[in-house]
Protein backbone atom coordinates (compact mmCIF):
# COMPACT_ATOMS: atom_id res chain seq x y z
CA UNK A 1 0.00 0.00 0.00
CA UNK A 2 1.18 3.35 -0.30
CA UNK A 3 2.77 5.62 2.48
CA UNK A 4 -0.13 6.88 4.37
CA UNK A 5 -2.81 4.32 4.14
CA UNK A 6 -4.68 2.66 7.08
CA UNK A 7 -5.55 -1.09 6.10
CA UNK A 8 -8.46 -1.15 8.63
CA UNK A 9 -9.61 2.06 7.51
CA UNK A 10 -9.65 1.04 3.83
CA UNK A 11 -11.15 -2.70 4.59
CA UNK A 12 -13.99 -0.70 6.28
CA UNK A 13 -14.15 1.29 3.19
CA UNK A 14 -14.34 -1.24 1.01
CA UNK A 15 -17.21 -2.66 2.99
CA UNK A 16 -18.67 0.65 3.47
CA UNK A 17 -18.64 1.10 -0.58
CA UNK A 18 -20.54 -2.33 -1.39
CA UNK A 19 -22.97 -1.63 1.43
CA UNK A 20 -23.95 1.85 -0.48
CA UNK A 21 -24.01 0.32 -3.67
CA UNK A 22 -26.37 -2.20 -2.50
CA UNK A 23 -28.97 0.78 -1.79
CA UNK A 24 -29.66 1.28 -5.87
CA UNK A 25 -31.72 -2.12 -6.18
CA UNK A 26 -33.24 -1.99 -2.43
CA UNK A 27 -34.47 1.42 -3.71
CA UNK A 28 -35.67 -0.28 -6.61
CA UNK A 29 -37.11 -2.58 -4.72
CA UNK A 30 -39.08 0.30 -2.54
CA UNK A 31 -39.74 1.89 -5.48
CA UNK A 32 -40.85 -1.02 -7.55
CA UNK A 33 -43.59 -2.45 -4.79
CA UNK A 34 -45.82 1.11 -4.46
CA UNK A 35 -46.31 1.34 -8.29
CA UNK A 36 -49.19 -0.42 -10.09
CA UNK A 37 -48.33 -3.48 -11.38
CA UNK A 38 -47.63 -2.38 -15.12
CA UNK A 39 -45.50 -0.59 -14.32
CA UNK A 40 -43.17 -2.33 -11.57
CA UNK A 41 -40.61 -3.27 -14.08
CA UNK A 42 -40.24 0.19 -15.78
CA UNK A 43 -39.69 2.12 -12.10
CA UNK A 44 -37.13 -0.84 -11.17
CA UNK A 45 -35.33 -0.05 -14.24
CA UNK A 46 -34.98 3.42 -13.83
CA UNK A 47 -33.22 2.78 -10.72
CA UNK A 48 -30.69 0.05 -12.41
CA UNK A 49 -30.10 2.91 -15.05
CA UNK A 50 -28.49 5.05 -12.34
CA UNK A 51 -26.01 2.01 -11.77
CA UNK A 52 -24.59 3.20 -15.55
CA UNK A 53 -25.09 6.66 -16.24
CA UNK A 54 -24.28 7.97 -13.03
CA UNK A 55 -21.37 5.63 -12.42
CA UNK A 56 -19.87 6.93 -15.79
CA UNK A 57 -20.86 10.59 -15.55
CA UNK A 58 -19.11 10.63 -11.97
CA UNK A 59 -16.13 9.09 -13.25
CA UNK A 60 -15.96 11.34 -16.67
CA UNK A 61 -16.60 14.49 -14.76
CA UNK A 62 -18.69 14.62 -11.96
CA UNK A 63 -16.15 13.63 -9.22
CA UNK A 64 -14.48 16.45 -10.67
CA UNK A 65 -16.70 18.86 -10.63
CA UNK A 66 -17.64 18.01 -7.11
CA UNK A 67 -13.79 17.08 -5.34
CA UNK A 68 -11.24 19.09 -7.79
CA UNK A 69 -10.46 22.27 -6.77
CA UNK A 70 -12.11 25.34 -8.35
CA UNK A 71 -14.46 28.13 -7.10
CA UNK A 72 -17.02 28.63 -4.24
CA UNK A 73 -19.56 26.76 -6.66
CA UNK A 74 -18.41 24.75 -8.56
CA UNK A 75 -15.00 22.45 -8.68
CA UNK A 76 -12.79 22.50 -11.38
CA UNK A 77 -11.13 19.84 -14.42
CA UNK A 78 -8.40 18.48 -12.11
CA UNK A 79 -9.65 15.20 -11.79
CA UNK A 80 -11.77 14.86 -15.09
CA UNK A 81 -11.26 11.41 -16.35
CA UNK A 82 -10.10 10.59 -12.90
CA UNK A 83 -6.84 12.39 -13.46
CA UNK A 84 -4.88 12.35 -10.26
CA UNK A 85 -7.13 9.58 -8.51
CA UNK A 86 -4.76 6.80 -7.82
CA UNK A 87 -3.33 4.90 -4.90
CA UNK A 88 -2.40 7.78 -2.47
CA UNK A 89 -4.32 8.59 0.25
CA UNK A 90 -6.93 11.09 -0.85
CA UNK A 91 -6.18 14.29 1.32
CA UNK A 92 -8.09 13.96 5.02
CA UNK A 93 -8.23 10.15 4.80
CA UNK A 94 -5.55 7.45 5.49
CA UNK A 95 -7.71 5.62 2.45
CA UNK A 96 -6.74 5.53 -1.18
CA UNK A 97 -7.84 8.52 -3.88
CA UNK A 98 -8.92 6.05 -5.83
CA UNK A 99 -11.59 4.40 -2.76
CA UNK A 100 -12.36 7.98 -1.72
CA UNK A 101 -13.74 8.25 -5.53
CA UNK A 102 -16.03 4.91 -5.47
CA UNK A 103 -17.56 5.42 -1.86
CA UNK A 104 -18.36 8.66 -3.70
CA UNK A 105 -19.86 7.39 -6.72
CA UNK A 106 -22.46 5.56 -4.89
CA UNK A 107 -23.54 8.28 -3.12
CA UNK A 108 -23.74 10.00 -6.90
CA UNK A 109 -25.90 7.05 -8.05
CA UNK A 110 -28.33 6.31 -5.52
CA UNK A 111 -29.49 10.00 -5.24
CA UNK A 112 -29.54 10.08 -9.04
CA UNK A 113 -32.46 7.41 -8.58
CA UNK A 114 -34.23 8.91 -6.05
CA UNK A 115 -35.51 11.54 -8.23
CA UNK A 116 -36.75 9.34 -10.73
CA UNK A 117 -39.55 8.16 -7.54
CA UNK A 118 -41.50 11.55 -8.57
CA UNK A 119 -42.09 10.64 -12.03
CA UNK A 120 -42.34 7.03 -12.18
CA UNK A 121 -45.33 5.20 -14.16
CA UNK A 122 -45.66 8.21 -16.68
CA UNK A 123 -42.13 9.50 -17.66
CA UNK A 124 -40.32 8.17 -20.67
CA UNK A 125 -37.19 6.01 -20.42
CA UNK A 126 -34.92 7.77 -23.06
CA UNK A 127 -35.29 11.18 -21.85
CA UNK A 128 -34.54 10.48 -18.22
CA UNK A 129 -31.76 8.41 -19.30
CA UNK A 130 -30.62 11.85 -20.71
CA UNK A 131 -31.99 13.91 -17.46
CA UNK A 132 -30.06 11.18 -15.43
CA UNK A 133 -26.42 12.07 -16.87
CA UNK A 134 -27.02 16.06 -17.07
CA UNK A 135 -28.47 16.15 -13.42
CA UNK A 136 -25.92 13.72 -11.84
CA UNK A 137 -23.34 16.88 -12.85
CA UNK A 138 -25.20 19.62 -12.82
CA UNK A 139 -27.03 19.37 -9.76
CA UNK A 140 -25.60 16.81 -7.54
CA UNK A 141 -21.95 17.42 -8.31
CA UNK A 142 -22.68 20.64 -7.65
CA UNK A 143 -24.57 20.48 -4.00
CA UNK A 144 -21.86 17.78 -2.99
CA UNK A 145 -19.30 20.48 -3.87
CA UNK A 146 -20.78 23.14 -2.05
CA UNK A 147 -21.22 20.58 1.25
CA UNK A 148 -18.00 18.32 0.85
CA UNK A 149 -15.92 19.33 -2.00
CA UNK A 150 -14.17 22.98 -0.15
CA UNK A 151 -17.62 25.07 -1.71
CA UNK A 152 -19.00 28.04 0.17
CA UNK A 153 -21.36 26.06 2.37
CA UNK A 154 -18.55 23.64 3.74
CA UNK A 155 -16.07 26.75 3.59
CA UNK A 156 -18.54 29.20 6.08
CA UNK A 157 -18.79 26.39 8.72
CA UNK A 158 -21.75 24.74 7.40
CA UNK A 159 -21.96 20.81 8.56
CA UNK A 160 -23.27 18.10 6.93
CA UNK A 161 -21.61 14.67 7.73
CA UNK A 162 -23.14 12.31 5.02
CA UNK A 163 -25.24 13.86 2.96
CA UNK A 164 -28.23 15.68 4.15
CA UNK A 165 -27.54 19.02 1.47
CA UNK A 166 -26.43 16.79 -1.86
CA UNK A 167 -28.26 13.84 -1.58
CA UNK A 168 -31.49 14.55 0.70
CA UNK A 169 -32.43 17.95 -0.12
CA UNK A 170 -30.85 17.96 -3.71
CA UNK A 171 -33.22 14.87 -4.24
CA UNK A 172 -36.61 15.67 -2.54
CA UNK A 173 -36.74 19.36 -4.44
CA UNK A 174 -35.85 18.23 -7.42
CA UNK A 175 -38.36 15.70 -7.49
CA UNK A 176 -40.84 18.64 -6.45
CA UNK A 177 -39.45 20.23 -9.86
CA UNK A 178 -39.69 16.90 -12.30
CA UNK A 179 -43.48 16.66 -10.64
CA UNK A 180 -44.44 19.97 -11.39
CA UNK A 181 -42.70 19.84 -15.13
CA UNK A 182 -43.47 16.20 -16.22
CA UNK A 183 -47.42 16.18 -14.66
CA UNK A 184 -49.50 14.62 -13.29
CA UNK A 185 -50.54 10.61 -13.80
CA UNK A 186 -53.60 10.67 -15.82
CA UNK A 187 -56.78 10.25 -13.31
CA UNK A 188 -54.43 11.58 -10.55
CA UNK A 189 -57.22 12.71 -7.97
CA UNK A 190 -59.86 10.72 -9.36
CA UNK A 191 -58.67 7.48 -8.70
CA UNK A 192 -56.66 5.75 -6.26
CA UNK A 193 -53.38 4.39 -7.33
CA UNK A 194 -52.45 1.73 -4.99
CA UNK A 195 -49.12 0.40 -3.98
CA UNK A 196 -49.69 -3.08 -5.46
CA UNK A 197 -46.73 -5.18 -3.21
CA UNK A 198 -46.21 -3.93 0.33
CA UNK A 199 -43.90 -6.90 0.69
CA UNK A 200 -41.35 -5.30 -1.40
CA UNK A 201 -41.56 -2.06 0.30
CA UNK A 202 -41.09 -3.29 3.26
CA UNK A 203 -37.99 -5.62 2.11
CA UNK A 204 -36.64 -2.44 0.11
CA UNK A 205 -36.70 -0.51 3.20
CA UNK A 206 -35.29 -2.80 5.98
CA UNK A 207 -32.56 -3.83 2.87
CA UNK A 208 -31.95 0.57 2.89
CA UNK A 209 -31.44 1.04 6.71
CA UNK A 210 -29.06 -2.11 6.05
CA UNK A 211 -26.78 0.01 3.80
CA UNK A 212 -27.22 3.02 5.03
CA UNK A 213 -24.96 1.98 7.71
CA UNK A 214 -22.18 1.99 5.31
CA UNK A 215 -23.82 5.23 4.05
CA UNK A 216 -23.41 7.06 7.22
CA UNK A 217 -20.76 5.23 8.87
CA UNK A 218 -18.59 5.11 5.98
CA UNK A 219 -18.80 8.75 5.90
CA UNK A 220 -16.40 9.58 8.64
CA UNK A 221 -13.74 7.26 6.37
CA UNK A 222 -12.55 4.83 8.45
CA UNK A 223 -12.89 3.23 11.63
CA UNK A 224 -13.00 6.23 13.71
CA UNK A 225 -14.61 7.84 16.23
CA UNK A 226 -17.38 9.73 13.96
CA UNK A 227 -17.95 6.48 12.41
CA UNK A 228 -18.64 4.31 15.45
CA UNK A 229 -20.72 7.01 16.11
CA UNK A 230 -22.79 7.54 13.11
CA UNK A 231 -23.05 4.24 12.68
CA UNK A 232 -24.64 3.40 16.18
CA UNK A 233 -26.85 6.73 15.54
CA UNK A 234 -27.80 4.85 12.19
CA UNK A 235 -29.74 2.07 14.31
CA UNK A 236 -31.34 4.61 16.96
CA UNK A 237 -32.86 7.37 14.84
CA UNK A 238 -35.14 5.22 11.97
CA UNK A 239 -36.26 3.04 15.28
CA UNK A 240 -37.15 5.63 16.71
CA UNK A 241 -38.99 7.34 13.70
CA UNK A 242 -40.85 4.00 13.34
CA UNK A 243 -42.17 4.09 16.75
CA UNK A 244 -43.18 7.48 16.24
CA UNK A 245 -44.90 6.72 12.91
CA UNK A 246 -46.80 3.74 14.80
CA UNK A 247 -48.27 6.24 17.17
CA UNK A 248 -49.47 8.83 14.48
CA UNK A 249 -51.27 5.98 12.35
CA UNK A 250 -52.83 4.55 15.37
CA UNK A 251 -54.19 8.30 16.68
CA UNK A 252 -55.08 8.84 12.73
CA UNK A 253 -56.40 6.00 11.65
CA UNK A 254 -56.27 3.27 14.35
CA UNK A 255 -54.27 0.99 11.86
CA UNK A 256 -50.27 0.68 11.98
CA UNK A 257 -49.72 0.45 7.91
CA UNK A 258 -47.17 -1.52 6.21
CA UNK A 259 -46.32 1.45 3.77
CA UNK A 260 -45.87 3.75 6.25
CA UNK A 261 -44.07 1.91 8.62
CA UNK A 262 -41.21 1.49 5.60
CA UNK A 263 -41.50 5.31 4.66
CA UNK A 264 -41.13 5.52 8.56
CA UNK A 265 -37.48 3.69 8.40
CA UNK A 266 -36.56 5.65 5.23
CA UNK A 267 -37.57 8.96 6.98
CA UNK A 268 -35.63 7.71 10.09
CA UNK A 269 -32.33 7.42 7.94
CA UNK A 270 -32.46 10.46 5.82
CA UNK A 271 -32.94 12.35 9.05
CA UNK A 272 -29.84 11.24 10.98
CA UNK A 273 -28.07 11.67 7.57
CA UNK A 274 -26.46 15.04 7.67
CA UNK A 275 -26.16 14.57 11.89
CA UNK A 276 -24.96 10.92 12.22
CA UNK A 277 -21.31 12.51 13.56
CA UNK A 278 -22.07 15.59 15.05
CA UNK A 279 -24.93 14.76 17.79
CA UNK A 280 -25.51 12.54 20.76
CA UNK A 281 -27.04 8.84 20.89
CA UNK A 282 -29.49 10.39 22.32
CA UNK A 283 -30.41 13.40 20.66
CA UNK A 284 -30.35 10.93 17.83
CA UNK A 285 -33.11 9.08 19.36
CA UNK A 286 -35.13 12.85 19.55
CA UNK A 287 -34.28 13.44 16.29
CA UNK A 288 -36.13 10.25 14.93
CA UNK A 289 -39.44 11.77 16.80
CA UNK A 290 -38.86 15.32 15.50
CA UNK A 291 -37.73 14.05 12.26
CA UNK A 292 -41.27 11.94 11.56
CA UNK A 293 -43.22 14.70 12.25
CA UNK A 294 -43.03 17.15 9.19
CA UNK A 295 -42.81 14.14 7.17
CA UNK A 296 -45.95 12.34 8.06
CA UNK A 297 -47.56 15.57 8.06
CA UNK A 298 -46.56 16.24 4.25
CA UNK A 299 -47.52 12.60 3.24
CA UNK A 300 -51.15 13.56 4.27
CA UNK A 301 -51.55 16.53 2.85
CA UNK A 302 -50.62 15.67 -0.34
CA UNK A 303 -53.61 14.25 -1.82
CA UNK A 304 -54.99 17.72 -1.09
CA UNK A 305 -52.66 19.76 -3.83
CA UNK A 306 -52.27 19.32 -7.62
CA UNK A 307 -48.76 18.22 -7.77
CA UNK A 308 -48.31 14.34 -8.42
CA UNK A 309 -44.98 13.71 -6.54
CA UNK A 310 -45.07 10.17 -7.10
CA UNK A 311 -43.80 8.39 -4.28
CA UNK A 312 -43.54 11.16 -1.86
CA UNK A 313 -39.49 11.95 -2.14
CA UNK A 314 -40.01 15.22 -1.19
CA UNK A 315 -41.69 14.47 2.20
CA UNK A 316 -39.25 11.42 3.03
CA UNK A 317 -36.31 12.84 1.87
CA UNK A 318 -36.12 16.55 0.86
CA UNK A 319 -37.76 17.31 4.31
CA UNK A 320 -36.84 14.52 6.32
CA UNK A 321 -33.17 15.69 5.24
CA UNK A 322 -33.62 19.91 5.68
CA UNK A 323 -34.82 18.60 9.22
CA UNK A 324 -31.39 16.92 9.97
CA UNK A 325 -29.60 19.70 8.85
CA UNK A 326 -31.41 22.08 11.03
CA UNK A 327 -31.21 19.79 14.33
CA UNK A 328 -27.15 19.67 13.73
CA UNK A 329 -27.52 23.78 14.27
CA UNK A 330 -29.72 23.16 17.39
CA UNK A 331 -27.83 20.24 19.10
CA UNK A 332 -23.93 19.30 18.38
CA UNK A 333 -22.16 18.76 20.66
CA UNK A 334 -18.48 19.06 20.46
CA UNK A 335 -17.91 16.93 23.04
CA UNK A 336 -19.25 14.39 20.97
CA UNK A 337 -17.99 15.43 17.52
CA UNK A 338 -15.01 17.57 18.20
CA UNK A 339 -15.79 19.72 15.57
CA UNK A 340 -18.69 22.52 16.87
CA UNK A 341 -21.78 22.70 18.60
CA UNK A 342 -25.35 23.87 18.03
CA UNK A 343 -27.28 26.56 19.76
CA UNK A 344 -28.28 24.56 22.40
CA UNK A 345 -24.91 24.33 23.91
CA UNK A 346 -23.86 27.80 23.10
CA UNK A 347 -23.12 28.44 19.09
CA UNK A 348 -26.35 30.54 17.86
CA UNK A 349 -23.69 31.07 14.83
CA UNK A 350 -23.82 27.27 13.97
CA UNK A 351 -27.73 27.54 13.50
CA UNK A 352 -27.62 30.38 11.05
CA UNK A 353 -25.66 28.31 9.11
CA UNK A 354 -27.39 25.46 9.06
CA UNK A 355 -30.35 27.69 8.19
CA UNK A 356 -28.26 28.89 4.91
CA UNK A 357 -28.05 26.02 3.66
CA UNK A 358 -31.41 24.82 3.74
CA UNK A 359 -32.38 27.99 2.02
CA UNK A 360 -29.85 27.65 -0.74
CA UNK A 361 -29.61 23.69 -1.65
CA UNK A 362 -33.62 23.58 -1.96
CA UNK A 363 -33.62 26.95 -4.85
CA UNK A 364 -30.81 25.33 -6.11
CA UNK A 365 -31.82 21.97 -7.06
CA UNK A 366 -35.58 22.70 -7.75
CA UNK A 367 -34.44 25.81 -10.24
CA UNK A 368 -31.68 23.63 -11.99
CA UNK A 369 -33.67 20.57 -12.11
CA UNK A 370 -36.48 22.35 -13.19
CA UNK A 371 -34.65 24.13 -16.54
CA UNK A 372 -32.98 20.56 -17.17
CA UNK A 373 -36.06 19.04 -18.01
CA UNK A 374 -37.31 22.02 -19.60
CA UNK A 375 -34.26 21.95 -22.06
CA UNK A 376 -34.60 18.05 -22.59
CA UNK A 377 -38.71 18.65 -23.55
CA UNK A 378 -37.20 20.38 -26.50
CA UNK A 379 -36.10 17.76 -27.62
CA UNK A 380 -38.01 15.06 -26.78
CA UNK A 381 -41.49 14.58 -25.41
CA UNK A 382 -40.76 13.32 -21.49
CA UNK A 383 -43.68 11.53 -20.55
CA UNK A 384 -45.91 8.94 -22.58
CA UNK A 385 -48.96 9.27 -24.18
CA UNK A 386 -52.71 8.12 -22.70
CA UNK A 387 -52.54 5.07 -24.57
CA UNK A 388 -49.25 3.66 -23.59
CA UNK A 389 -49.45 5.56 -20.14
CA UNK A 390 -52.90 3.09 -19.60
CA UNK A 391 -51.10 0.11 -21.21
CA UNK A 392 -47.88 0.50 -18.96
CA UNK A 393 -44.48 1.97 -18.68
CA UNK A 394 -43.16 -2.01 -18.79
CA UNK A 395 -44.71 -3.15 -22.07
CA UNK A 396 -44.31 0.54 -23.84
CA UNK A 397 -40.20 1.01 -22.67
CA UNK A 398 -39.00 -2.41 -21.70
CA UNK A 399 -41.42 -4.94 -23.99
CA UNK A 400 -41.41 -7.24 -20.97
CA UNK A 401 -43.56 -7.80 -17.80
CA UNK A 402 -42.69 -8.08 -14.16
CA UNK A 403 -45.41 -10.46 -13.68
CA UNK A 404 -46.49 -14.01 -16.77
CA UNK A 405 -49.39 -13.32 -17.44
CA UNK A 406 -50.09 -17.10 -18.36
CA UNK A 407 -50.77 -15.77 -22.31
CA UNK A 408 -51.00 -18.62 -24.77
CA UNK A 409 -51.88 -21.43 -21.66
CA UNK A 410 -54.40 -23.75 -22.89
CA UNK A 411 -57.24 -23.07 -20.24
CA UNK A 412 -59.64 -26.02 -19.74
CA UNK A 413 -63.26 -24.63 -18.28
CA UNK A 414 -63.77 -28.03 -15.39
CA UNK A 415 -67.56 -28.89 -14.73
CA UNK A 416 -68.66 -28.55 -11.18
CA UNK A 417 -68.65 -31.03 -8.66
CA UNK A 418 -71.99 -32.89 -8.38
CA UNK A 419 -73.73 -32.57 -5.18
CA UNK A 420 -72.25 -35.44 -2.70
CA UNK A 421 -75.83 -37.46 -2.60
CA UNK A 422 -76.21 -37.37 -6.75
CA UNK A 423 -72.51 -38.91 -7.05
CA UNK A 424 -73.87 -41.56 -4.38
CA UNK A 425 -76.49 -42.15 -6.62
CA UNK A 426 -74.27 -42.25 -10.20
CA UNK A 427 -71.69 -44.95 -8.31
CA UNK A 428 -74.64 -47.00 -7.26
Amino acid sequence: MAPGIDAGDTAWMLAATALVLLMTPALGLFYAGLVRSKNTLNTFMMCVAALAVATITWALIGYSFAFAPGNGFIGGFGHAFLDGVAFAPREGTKIPHLLFFAFQATFCIVTTALVAGAVVERMRFAPFLVFAALWSVLVYGVLAHWAFGGGWLQSGGTLDFAGGIPVEMGSGFSALAAALVVGARRDYGRQAFLPHNSMFVLLGAGLLWFGWFGFNGGSGFGASDAGVLAFVNTLLTPACALATWFVLDLLRSRQVTAIGAATAIVVGCVGITPAAGFISPLWAMVLGIVAALPSYAVIMFRPRWRVDETLDVLAAHGIAGLTGIVFIGLVAQQSWNGVADGALYGDLGQLGKQLLAVLAAPAYAFAATYVLLKLIALVAPLRANAEEEALGMDLVAHGEEAYATGEGAILVELPEPKPRRERERVLA
